[in-house]
């Protein structure tokens, strides 16, 4: 994660790129759900695949997390992650912790969000 500037007395307000994510096809947004997600200690989350882009930011925790193929990270409170649409995700486990996470779903007109557990 980048290393913010201090607000200071000249320059009042910062503003840091977290994340910068390209979402791929061009898809028609016309709505965010945001959902309050927490995992218990230890708890794997599983492989799973969601329906849409997914967004998100560690509230209280630590994660271990990993895109199918891509290495793993662990990701700790102020540290923000992207789940592409049709991704496979193989890990987002809770740390000894727990994790509790806001997850940003990007919805097209009528869709619901939605995961899957391929075998």
């Amino acid at each position: 994660m980048p290393e913010a500037d201090e607000p200071a007395a000249d320059q009042p307000i910062t503003r840091t790129v977290l994340l910068d994510a390209r979402l791929g096809p061009v898809k028609d947004i016309s709505r965010v759900q945001v959902r309050e997600i927490r995992i218990l200690p230890g708890h794997p989350a599983g492989l799973h695949v969601h329906n849409g882009p997914v967004v998100g930011s560690i509230a209280e925790g630590s994660v271990t997390y990993q895109i199918e193929g891509e290495p793993a990270s662990v990701l700790r409170p102020g540290d923000v992650f992207f789940e592409p649409e049709g991704a496979r995700i193989a890990r987002f486990d809770a740390g000894e912790n727990g994790v509790t996470f806001l997850a940003y779903f990007l919805l097209s007109p009528g869709q619901e969000p939605e995961i899957t557990f391929p075998g």
